[in-house]
């Protein structure tokens, strides 16, 4: 046999001992389910967009049952620009009136829900796309939300119209795509009890079907590292106390600390961990999950 090159065998070894390092977390995680938030910009870039799903399928064949929910601002924002449908927004939500969600709908639980599942398929995981309306997934009220006036430190009530939260999940629809070793793909809008499809944050809704579903993991894939610190250090690891210390103390600040507030419920609702990290970085999914130092901010019970 040929003996091998000096730099080819020092790159084999360099692969079997990332392997040697995953197994035992491959066996932690076998058969637990790892709810996962696609969103933020990554998702408008082919190259992310398929790291995640051989991620996604990757963890389907090593034995975990990973569940996706994925967002869709940027593109739902495009397809309104494109159909001269204007956007409002008040402290970052979408004002969403009945031509809105209709929009919101179609982009989410159309193209880019189906195009996940492609992705996933391509990289050879079996996935199912589903709104959160399928099955009765998620039960929807309407959000009540409140902001200050331009000339009055006041927060006065304000209507963002078809924009809802849940209020109930039935996970019987993903336990049976599971137990058929499918992937579920969910988009996040949701049914309200009026009749109503409401677009919910995807954050929320992946939140609350991980509590549903008292999850091993969720993880918060956005735009940024996870929580940093006041000198724009990460912080790789917080427990729920400390987590809302940083928020009195001004650390957590603007759109983290809605991620950040989903992550604690989800954990004061059995889920064992949550963690927000970077989706523009390739197979970040991976190194969290499978690595000892993980990847991003790790947010833990006390």
């Amino acid at each position: 046999m040929d003996k091998i090159a000096p730099i080819a065998e020092q790159d084999l070894l360099a692969k079997t001992g990332m392997l040697v390092e995953a197994l035992p977390y491959m066996r932690r995680y076998s058969g637990k389910t790892i709810l996962i938030k696609f969103g933020g910009h990554a998702m408008g870039k082919a190259d992310y967009v398929n790291a995640f799903a051989a991620d996604i399928a990757l963890l389907d064949q090593v034995g975990a049952a990973p569940i996706v929910v994925h967002g869709g601002g940027p593109q739902i924002g495009d397809m309104l620009s494109r159909l001269k449908i204007e956007s409002n927004f008040i402290d970052g939500l979408r004002v969403t009136d009945e031509a809105t969600i209709s929009v919101v709908e179609m982009v989410l639980a159309g193209g880019i829900n189906k195009a996940l599942v492609a992705a996933i398929a391509k990289a050879g995981g079996r996935a199912v796309g589903v709104s959160g309306k399928d099955g009765g997934l998620i039960t929807a009220r309407k959000l009540l939300a409140s902001a200050k006036s331009s000339d009055s430190a006041i927060q006065q009530a304000v209507d963002l119209g078809f924009v809802g939260e849940p209020s109930h999940v039935d996970t019987t629809v993903l336990k049976a795509l599971m137990a058929h070793h499918l992937i579920p793909v969910v988009a996040p809008v949701g049914s309200g009890e009026d009749g109503n499809t409401y677009n919910i944050n995807a954050d929320t809704a992946a939140g609350a079907i991980g509590a549903a579903l008292a999850a091993k993991r969720l993880l918060m894939l956005t735009d940024v590292e996870g929580v940093l610190d006041p000198d724009g250090k990460l912080i790789e690891s917080l427990t729920v106390t400390e987590a809302r210390k940083c928020i009195k103390n001004g650390t957590i600040t603007g759109g983290m600390i809605p991620k950040v507030e989903t992550c604690i419920m989800a954990i004061e609702n059995d889920v064992e961990g949550a963690v927000i990290l970077d989706g523009r970085v390739p197979h970040a999914i991976l190194l969290e999950i499978f690595t000892e130092h993980g990847a991003g901010t790790l947010i833990l019970p006390d």
